[in-house]
């Protein structure tokens, strides 16, 4: 047990000491007029902003952010780390960068990304006749390839429903899709609490919650038992209009450029599961989800 105390004091420590390493580093880096302040010219012996500047624009203690630098154990909480992080021209990655050193859950979820960058259209494609998606940090299906559509046509569902849940249980004539639909519906909707539990708060995770608990008794009955898991990776079974049963393991990556992104890959799990992908691709009638 004191072995455990002392690695744990020693975390934190390290962990203050980077956060304050990274405040003055970012402090340094700007000057008065990045921020807006208009100060006669003089000679400033402070490269960059000085620290009272810092908590006069955040609204916080002179006292309070020079022991926040100096690396002290002093209390945080979010509104007041997000305050610095708007003085100090954060961008989302650097910001999620502070509130990690705050040890303080990731900033909640933006909207919907309406495109992605050109590089990972160009690595969903490169998958290919593997099934791929990209998945915000609420499971949005933010964009796929073309065996995903042809298989599961997240284009069709609902605006403002083309979600991972909506799609597994709030679209009845779609589950005839899934062979192993319990499992795969159990192991999504666990990762799905785990995800709304660290955005707790999310006006957006709440309004879909409540859809999905009106659209789905299976849903509300599951969800109260607290099923928690960190990732969606597991086995997968789908049925596909002629072509038949195609088996799957599905392999959860996070995108580095944009860590509020998953990369979600199907990859067919025996050699016949390839080669029925493979004549998938090939095919040029339209494949159609069962309904």
């Amino acid at each position: 047990m004191t072995k455990a105390v002392g690695t744990s004091t020693n975390t934190n420590a390290a962990r203050r000491l980077e956060l304050a390493s990274f405040l003055k580093a970012r402090r340094a880096s700007l000057q008065p007029r990045d921020v807006g302040l208009d100060l006669p010219p003089r000679r400033r012996n402070t490269p960059g902003l000085r620290r009272e500047e810092v908590a006069l624009l955040s609204g916080v203690g002179v006292t309070w952010y020079t022991w926040l630098e100096q690396g002290r154990p002093v209390a945080t909480s979010a509104p007041v780390i997000d305050a610095l992080a708007r003085t100090l021209r954060l961008d989302r990655e650097a910001h999620g960068h502070l509130r990690c050193l705050a040890s303080l859950p990731l900033p909640e979820p933006g909207r919907i990304p309406e495109d992605v960058g050109p590089e990972l259209t160009r690595l969903l494609d490169t998958v290919l006749p593997a099934p791929a998606c990209l998945l915000g940090p609420r499971f949005d299906f933010v964009a796929w390839n073309e065996t995903f559509s042809r298989i599961w046509q997240p284009e069709t569902l609902p605006e403002g429903r083309r979600n991972v849940m909506w799609l597994v249980f709030a679209e009845p004539g779609r589950r005839r899709t899934w062979v192993n639909w319990e499992q795969r519906s159990r192991v999504l909707l666990a990762a799905f609490r785990a995800a709304a539990g660290r955005h707790a708060g999310d006006a957006c995770f709440a309004e879909l919650i409540g859809a999905l608990h009106d659209a789905s008794d299976e849903f509300g009955s599951w969800w109260a038992t607290y099923e928690v898991r960190q990732s969606i990776a597991g086995p997968l079974k789908a049925r596909v209009r002629g072509t038949g049963s195609i088996a799957f393991d599905v392999i959860e990556l996070r995108v580095g450029i944009d860590p509020t992104l998953t990369l979600s890959v199907h990859a067919p799990t025996r050699p016949t599961d390839s080669r029925k992908l493979a004549t998938l691709a090939r095919s040029t009638r339209g494949v159609d989800t069962l309904t």
